[in-house]
């Protein structure tokens, strides 16, 4: 039995040395090279680890890169939540657009159909909407057709 636990603990700090070696970065390792090390390693397991623990290993630095954690949840990740604030903006500005624009009609509809200042008739005296003929130039004409 103290054979086989002997093994195994021989196995565990073998393995562990081996994967330490593997992922440690070759400028990193003191002594000689990381495939040599790693040759070390395969040719004289025990006696390869317990070099590596006291030669070879780098001095207080991370043996591996770290790795890098994304977040989980979307209301966690700031390219989503900025994403999010984006397409809010942008539909508060169309809602409003559209609200304006609406405005607009509404007005340009009652203007049409109330009664002028002077007189009592309205301003537009049998001309239909869509008619190109007006009684009065428009104040904010433009180019564009109508």
């Amino acid at each position: 039995m103290p054979r086989v636990i002997g093994a195994i603990v021989v196995l565990v700090v073998f393995v562990y040395a081996l994967v330490d070696v593997i992922r440690t970065d070759k400028s990193q390792t003191r002594g000689i090279s990381k495939t040599a090390w790693i040759i070390v390693m395969i040719v004289l397991p025990l006696l390869g680890a317990i070099l590596w623990f006291i030669f070879g290993r780098p001095y207080g630095k991370p043996t591996a890169k770290p790795v890098r954690s994304y977040p989980t949840a979307p209301d966690d990740d700031p390219e989503f939540l900025r994403n999010l604030e984006i397409r809010r903006r942008n539909q508060a500005e169309d809602d409003r657009l559209k609200k304006l624009k609406a405005d607009l009609e509404a007005k340009e509809r009652d203007l049409g159909t109330k009664p002028n200042e002077a007189g009592g008739e309205p301003k537009n005296k049998g001309l239909k909407p869509g008619d190109a003929k007006r009684t009065e130039p428009d104040p904010h004409d433009t180019d564009e057709l109508k």
